[in-house]
């Protein structure tokens, strides 16, 4: 074995030194292949692809009609003018899509997954808290979400019944996922130059038949604020998959590989939603029924079954995604799995499970979809403000060994996500499901809540690690199989 000097210590403390996980078999750029093992450390042997695949990676996957569909909320449910709709989508997502780039940066050289990083800050077992959050709104709620589009859309575009339709989908992202990481990236790749074409003809349409003065506004600073958290819980909700798209690249490439996967995001998110905007302007709806018809009635007929068809495979596009991340979050849960095909295997069974989430959510998607968005702001917002804080804490300290210590299982990061939850879901919630108390008095706020939760997190984990003074330096030992190991 090789241990990993460690650049630089902040404490006179010996660094702990702990036995890694190593993904076994061979995979290499092979697309046709099941993607071997679970959430382990991804071996240099096995680093491969450019970190511009990242900007089909993350394009892909947000060129659907859940994406234009927060267009659509921000002018017909919030009250926004057109113009405030605009601002408040370039603001959500420049925030969402900075945060996603932040993280995937960090993939390369530490090549595990997102969740499992996510040890760092949180431990092993408070890490239960955040991985098991995004496997129920991963592979169970965002595959239902994204489901419950392409089957609608599949049913407007065949007359199919909605649950044959959601079968078709389910099974086709369930394939997918099956194979895991290269054909994942491969499928993003293909269908990216016929989804940007269809839906850019679709945008310069929408666009040129909008009138912007039709959406007279009204919904003031607290409909800006719940544009703004919802549009940054739909970007920032990819958050959690960050390095799980990253972790194959060689290590180095970490600035790249971050600058494409936030652009990717950001590009597709906000030109979605400005046109998914501009279109109530000319419908004047786009909530009732099937969303996805109210916004295909503006099109000119020739290009209605097209639009169909590529918010169908765009749907499946970001599934694939959902279905992935989900697995790696299950599996960084730390439940131990004998099995070679452990990571396939589960991703079976969130397919499963989502499917029939989805099939329940098939009526009134439109109001769902508000209030799972806002809810994703809500826990991802904290687990962000801890996790960032915890970068800047760490800064220059040696933690690729907290990743795979069982004993590692400090209480900051878990408390302060947990208060900033709690607190900020208490006072500022404002949905149909739970308004909160200050939110209750002061509606006019809006929902300030992910803002609330990420700022308090933050504080609150940085008070408690500079009380507890933890900068202990951890390094992973890994078997030396190539004859040499990445520095990190």
């Amino acid at each position: 074995m090789t241990t990993l000097e460690p650049r630089q210590q902040s404490s006179s403390d010996s660094p702990v030194e702990v036995l890694g996980e190593i993904r076994e078999g061979e995979y290499g750029d092979r697309v046709v292949r099941v993607e071997p093992g679970g959430a382990e450390f991804v071996p240099l042997r096995d680093r491969h692809g450019s970190p511009i695949h990242l900007l089909w990676t993350w394009m892909s996957p947000n060129l659907e009609f859940a994406t234009i569909f927060l267009g659509v909320l921000s002018v017909a449910a919030f009250g926004l003018t057109f113009w405030q709709a605009v601002l408040a989508i370039i603001i959500g997502n420049g925030l969402g899509a900075l945060s996603h780039a932040v993280l995937s940066a960090r993939g390369p050289d530490f090549g595990v997954p997102q969740m499992i990083l996510s040890r760092v800050p949180f431990g092993f077992l408070g890490n239960l808290l955040p991985a098991g959050l995004n496997v129920v709104t991963a592979g169970v709620g965002w595959f239902a979400v994204n489901s419950v589009s392409g089957a609608l859309a599949l049913t407007a575009l065949t007359d199919l019944p909605a649950a044959a339709s959601l079968v078709i989908v389910v099974l086709t992202e369930v394939v997918i996922g099956f194979f895991g990481h290269n054909l994942i990236s491969a499928w993003e790749r293909f269908l990216l130059p016929l989804l940007a074409l269809v839906f850019l003809i679709v945008s310069v349409i929408i666009l040129t038949k909008a009138s912007p003065s039709a959406a007279v506004g009204g919904g003031g600073i607290g409909g800006f604020m719940l544009t703004v958290g919802t549009v940054f819980g739909y970007s920032a909700g990819w958050n959690p998959y960050a390095t799980d798209y990253t972790r194959y690249l060689k290590p180095g490439t970490g600035r790249a590989a971050g600058i494409f996967a936030g652009l990717g995001i950001f590009i597709a998110c906000v030109a979605l939603e400005v046109v998914g905007a501009a279109s109530v302007t000319i419908s004047g709806g786009g909530l009732a029924g099937n969303p996805t018809v109210a916004f295909t009635d503006t099109l000119p007929s020739a290009l209605v079954g097209v639009t169909l068809l590529a918010i169908t495979i765009g749907a499946v596009c970001a599934n694939v995604i959902n279905i992935y991340s989900g697995t790696m979050s299950f599996l960084a849960l730390g439940i131990r799995l004998p099995l070679t095909l452990r990571r396939a295997i589960v991703a079976i069974i969130f397919g499963v499970i989502g499917g029939i989430v989805a099939y329940y959510g098939l009526d009134d998607a439109g109001v769902k979809y508000e209030s799972f968005l806002l809810i994703i702001s809500y826990w991802v917002a904290p687990w962000l403000g801890v996790y960032l804080a915890d970068m800047v804490l760490r800064r220059g300290i040696r933690v690729d060994g907290f990743l795979f210590d069982r004993k590692h299982n400090p209480l900051a990061g878990p408390v302060a996500m947990l208060i900033g939850m709690v607190v900020s879901v208490w006072l500022f919630s404002n949905q149909s499901l739970y308004v909160g108390l200050l939110a209750e008095k002061f509606p006019s706020v809006g929902d300030i809540t992910f803002i609330v939760g990420f700022v308090l997190s933050a504080v609150i984990y940085a008070v408690l690690f500079t009380v507890a003074g933890d900068k202990r330096s951890a390094i992973m030992v890994l078997p030396d199989e190539a004859g040499q190991v990445a520095e990190r």
